[in-house]
């Protein structure tokens, strides 16, 4: 009973079996057929092997939603050199809410305004980057994926100490409120006053002003490698001692999700405006560089998104069965229509040839040949 079971169950398998075996000695290969095959197992080969590559390949993916968050502190990057010596500047901020932040966080580093040539090589290239940037938006893209955790890189040093120290790089972070508010430097240092915020400029010397400056990094929350700012690398250089330059900064809360970092920061877009100071002619205000800042309400998410590996094996068979069944119906196409012009489908003399002995058996007559007889 058993066997009996056994083999019923196996011939039910085979009756729905829906890949059917064709005898090998039914089977005709052609020198056409062969080249087909061919020519579609090479096409396969590229194909798959093009996408492997869009399996690898990720892309950024960005929502936008509100942002919740206002009691944390946001998080100043800077690195600016200015043209002036260290004892005549200071830097702080000021918020909407009257809060000032002080820049005891901030090193003061006597250095020379100009460039060595490994700097300016650094610089050069940093702008060139801000200009595709400007170009070629999807190499944002291509920042984003190459961010990574740890220090940023800094500016190559000088290597020689001749030079005269005629500047003061101002560097380091500070943690702010998250309102709007004004980033400035200016003559003198900052001190505390019961009305508000004033700078000690009375001891410096109006010949002594230049607000020339080079921004080498200025940013927002988390400092992460690998993300250029819009103001990294830009400078200003001016022949006016009393000049103010303006920057109004527009901040975007940004979560940065990618395969390499995970991290908060901030992107932001600018515009900026400069101009000489003199009350004789009514351009009225204080000399320095200001960077008045406002935080937008919506927040960024950019994640980095990959194929998953289901949907890469439904496109790699749906290449491999596509390109088999249009070869096959392409071949099959060209082997009609050679035979329609080489006319192998000659219907009539085929019809004729096989109703010639039917007509002989219903009249009972043998054709005789009408040729004469050769002896």
């Amino acid at each position: 009973m058993r066997r009996l079971n056994k083999k019923k169950a196996l011939t039910l398998v085979k009756e729905i079996d829906a890949f059917p075996k064709v005898p090998e000695s039914y089977v005709e290969s052609t020198a056409s057929g062969g080249t087909v095959s061919l020519i579609a197992f090479t096409l396969m080969a590229v194909l798959a092997f093009l996408e492997f590559f869009v399996y690898r390949h990720t892309w950024m993916k960005y929502e936008y939603e509100v942002d919740k968050d206002f009691s944390s502190k946001l998080r100043l990057n800077v690195d600016i050199t200015v043209a002036m010596r260290c004892q005549h500047v200071g830097a702080d901020v000021l918020d909407l809410a009257e809060t000032i932040v002080a820049s005891d966080a901030l090193k003061y580093e006597p250095v020379s305004f100009e460039l060595s040539s490994h700097q300016k090589l650094w610089h050069l290239t940093l702008l060139h980057i801000q200009e595709r940037l400007k170009v070629e938006h999807s190499l944002q893209d291509l920042l984003f994926k190459s961010a990574i955790k740890g220090a940023p890189p800094s500016v190559p040093q000088r290597e020689d100490s001749s030079t005269p120290l005629n500047a003061c790089r101002i560097h380091g972070h500070l943690f702010v409120n998250k309102v709007a508010g004004n980033f400035h430097i200016t003559v003198g240092k900052s001190i505390p006053h019961p009305r508000g915020h004033a700078h000690l400029a009375a001891l410096v010397s109006h010949d002594n002003y230049n607000f020339s400056h080079r921004i080498d990094h200025l940013s927002f929350g988390e400092d992460i490698p690998g993300i250029i700012s819009p103001l990294d690398g830009t400078e200003k250089v001016s022949a006016e001692s009393n000049h103010m330059f303006q920057y109004f900064i527009t901040i975007v809360p940004t979560t940065l999700n990618t395969h390499k970092v995970s991290a908060e920061t901030h992107q932001y877009s600018v515009t900026e405006q400069d101009r000489v100071i003199n009350h004789a002619v009514g351009s009225h205000g204080v000399s320095g560089i200001f960077m008045k800042y406002d935080i937008n309400s919506l927040m960024v998410k950019v994640t980095e998104q990959h194929m998953p590996l289901w949907q890469f094996l439904i496109r790699l068979c749906g290449i491999i069965g596509g390109i088999f069944s249009t070869t096959g119906m392409l071949h099959g196409m060209v082997g009609f229509v050679v035979d329609l012009i080489c006319c192998r489908f000659q219907m009539g003399v085929y019809k004729q040839l096989k109703e010639a002995p039917l007509n002989e058996q219903e009249n009972g007559e043998t054709p005789v040949s009408t040729e004469p007889y050769t002896q």
